[in-house]
């Protein structure tokens, strides 16, 4: 096994209001402008400049036509495709297996207290458990509370790793402590914030 999954069904947990069934599912390409709206969403939650309106889409598609990386979606009645998280494949070499890296996980602003973030969550954690991978990572901000209460219910576990980033674009100076600190400058899934 790679590490990826090959599940395209839609799973449909309760929705957290009562309001019926959540449906999540995997993004395709003919989910892009819905995905690509979510991850723009996300991007100004952590206040990332982005100068071309449609890089957010063409980075997805991407990623997706590349298998660098799967998009779950979840759609609460009522409210519409309001969350989604995208988990890259990649090894861990502690472990000699292949692990999964949870890069993103948002809730827009209509989908928040649905649930639909532990569930997108709970999604992720069930495929890499099926499909055998050593575990699941992520990042989040240090003052973003909800996100890391979310993570550790749900059994994510903070490390006494240090983690370094050393930024390589074109603003970046990839010198001194600000290095990596700043939003969008590496992997971050705690963008679920409020949107528990």
């Amino acid at each position: 096994m790679n590490g990826r999954t090959t599940h395209d069904e839609a799973r449909t947990p309760e929705a957290a209001d009562g309001g019926g069934k959540m449906v999540l599912r995997e993004a395709g390409e003919a989910d892009l402008d819905t995905a690509a709206e979510l991850f723009r969403g996300y991007l100004e939650f952590y206040e990332v400049e982005v100068e071309d309106p449609e890089r957010p889409r063409a980075f997805l598609a991407e990623r997706l036509a590349g298998g660098d990386s799967f998009i779950l979606l979840a759609e609460v009645p009522g409210a519409g495709t309001v969350g989604f998280t995208q988990v890259y494949p990649m090894f861990s070499s502690l472990a000699m297996k292949p692990a999964w890296l949870l890069g993103d996980l948002y809730v827009a602003p209509a989908g928040r207290r649905t649930g639909a973030g532990r569930a997108l969550l709970r999604e992720v954690l069930r495929r890499a458990r099926e499909a055998g991978v050593s575990g699941v990572q992520l990042e989040t901000a240090y003052d973003n509370l909800v996100a890391q209460g979310l993570y550790e219910a749900e059994g994510f576990v903070r490390e006494e790793f240090h983690m370094y980033f050393h930024d390589l674009s074109e603003t970046g100076s990839g010198t001194g402590s600000e290095a990596g600190s700043e939003a969008g400058s590496g992997t971050d899934a705690g963008a679920v914030s409020a949107s528990v």
